[in-house]
């Protein structure tokens, strides 16, 4: 196997040969893609499996998502954390949102390259998408108040997780304040919990509940 690759099964052995097939032909996607549109911080390509999508995958640790959830990957960037999560949960449904067009024809590419029927891109702001998620998940797109705002009527009333529907996010440094103005429940897990690399040390999982 890729050693890349040997990094996620590392933390999720419970991965298929399909899954693993998915992660291994990641790799290769976004190294030829990012030559052509700079999705990827030419240092962090060579890291990808680590800084990209394993960081991505922190929110597994937290949160699995079930058959038929509904979740926005808002911001997402080139991907991330929305194909990760997409490849570790094949029946859940996620949709990734840009406002910067060519972004977002990377992503369609990759989830085309890797053939994944659960997962779909779209050119909008997050703000103008209609339709009802379980969950939102983003990383280090905005202020927590900010993402609470872009997304306060997107929230599907009816949850069917152990943690109610809301905001997941990838973020680092201290949050206290943020956390305060966002004046909704939070809840926080340090990711050096779940990975012992160092590039974690002082990443942070934030769960903030979005229905009452």
């Amino acid at each position: 196997m890729n050693p890349t690759v040997a990094l996620i099964e590392k933390y999720f052995p419970e991965l298929t040969d399909s899954q693993k097939a998915h992660f291994e032909r990641l790799g290769s996607l976004y190294q030829d893609w990012n030559q052509k549109i700079n999705v990827v911080s030419r240092k962090d390509v060579d890291l990808l499996y680590e800084r990209h999508v394993l960081h991505s995958l922190a929110i597994a640790k937290v949160m699995g998502f079930k058959p038929m959830a509904e979740v926005m990957d808002l911001g997402t960037g080139g991907g991330f954390p929305g194909i990760p999560l997409a490849i570790l949960f094949p029946e859940t449904r996620f949709l990734m949102v840009d406002s910067i067009g060519k972004k977002v024809k990377v992503v369609e590419e990759v989830i085309e390259g890797l053939g994944l029927k659960n997962a779909r891109a779209l050119h909008e702001r997050s703000e103008n998408v209609d339709q009802y998620f379980d969950f939102v998940v983003t990383r280090a797109v905005a202020p927590l108040e900010t993402l609470v705002y872009w997304t306060r009527d997107k929230f599907a009333q009816m949850y069917n997780h152990p943690l109610k529907n809301g905001i997941i996010s990838l973020k680092g440094g201290d949050l206290a304040e943020e956390i305060k103005a966002c004046r909704k429940p939070c809840k926080v897990w340090e990711i050096s919990d779940f990975f012992e690399e160092s590039f974690f040390e002082t990443k942070k999982v934030v769960y903030t509940q979005m229905i009452k």
